[in-house]
């Protein structure tokens, strides 16, 4: 089986088109449309349905793309291996990362172990804490970092550091040079609030229901996927925000949006690196959570457990 066309399989099924999977591989279209017949009829069965623009996997393609994610990972390792055999570190490693880790933990950290090893390429995907979970569940990253630790017996879980979530109001707001307000007070604000599936979502509803209420309580003016567009949505007036305080550390210190504290209450919850119980890691991988575990205390007290 040619693990190229794996590749471009894999590549079409997460991007949902071939014109951008072709673009992504620097190939033509033409090429991409070859290589997917070619497999599909060494298979003997359609992998992909071809809508209009756009592809989705079958369900003999969902199947297989399971497998496709594991062979392109050993042929990964593999080629890491024997590099590393010969004394040098490099390949790709994918970490996958839910949206405050993503934009605010994770780009330093890679840049200082890419420091180490500059042969190496890290991609870091983005999505929210369910989707980077299902990610190293499904093989397609081999490290995550996620706002919620994952529930699947097949993963799993160390706790990196903390996290507290903040209101953040505009900088004229009426709140902004007060160091808190009461829980009444704010369901008296418009709310924006992230998505159903982010760890942000998740710990403020944990929360909510250990002081006797939900979010059915509060004035909801949005929900927003993205931490920077609920920041934009909240200088804009559009309402006030629960986010991480990581998240608005410089804005706040420079004075575009304000931080104020709940009195009363508290939501905190932890940073999770997570990893597949059962499959294989690669050297690169494991090198790269030797390091977090060097420059994270948090992780490194987890592992020791």
């Amino acid at each position: 089986m040619d693990l190229r066309r794996l590749e471009i399989f894999a590549k079409v099924a997460e991007l949902g088109s071939f014109s951008r999977a072709a673009e992504a591989l620097y190939l033509t279209q033409p090429t991409v449309s070859e290589h997917i017949r070619a497999l599909e009829d060494e298979l003997g069965v359609q992998l992909l349905d071809r809508l209009g623009r756009g592809a989705a996997p079958t369900r003999a393609g969902q199947l297989f793309l399971g497998y496709a994610h594991r062979l392109l990972g050993l042929a990964r390792e593999a080629r890491q291996a024997i590099d590393q055999f010969q004394g040098r570190m490099s390949g790709e490693l994918v970490v996958g990362g839910s949206t405050i880790p993503g934009e605010y933990v994770l780009p330093a950290l890679i840049g200082e172990f890419k420091g180490k090893y500059p042969d190496i390429l890290i991609t870091l995907v983005i999505g929210d804490s369910r989707q980077v979970i299902d990610w190293v569940e499904e093989g397609r990253v081999e490290v995550g970092v996620v706002g919620a630790r994952p529930t699947a017996r097949t993963l799993e879980s160390r706790e990196l550091m903390s996290d507290e979530l903040v209101v953040v109001v505009p900088a004229a707001h009426p709140w902004a040079e007060r160091d808190d307000v009461t829980l009444a007070e704010l369901q008296e604000q418009p709310l924006i609030v992230r998505e159903h599936g982010s760890g942000s979502r998740d710990a403020m509803e944990r929360a909510l229901a250990e002081a006797g209420l939900d979010l059915d309580a509060f004035r909801i003016a949005g929900e927003i996927g993205s931490t920077q567009a609920i920041k934009q949505g909240v200088r804009a007036g559009v309402g006030v925000a629960l986010i991480s305080k990581r998240a608005v550390e410089d804005e706040c210190r420079a004075r575009l949006l304000r931080c104020v504290k709940i009195r009363d209450f508290r939501v905190s919850r932890a940073f999770h690196l997570v990893t597949h119980r059962d499959r294989s890691r690669s050297p690169l991988a494991v090198a790269f959570l030797e390091f977090i575990e060097s420059r994270l205390p948090g992780a490194a007290s987890q592992s020791a457990r």
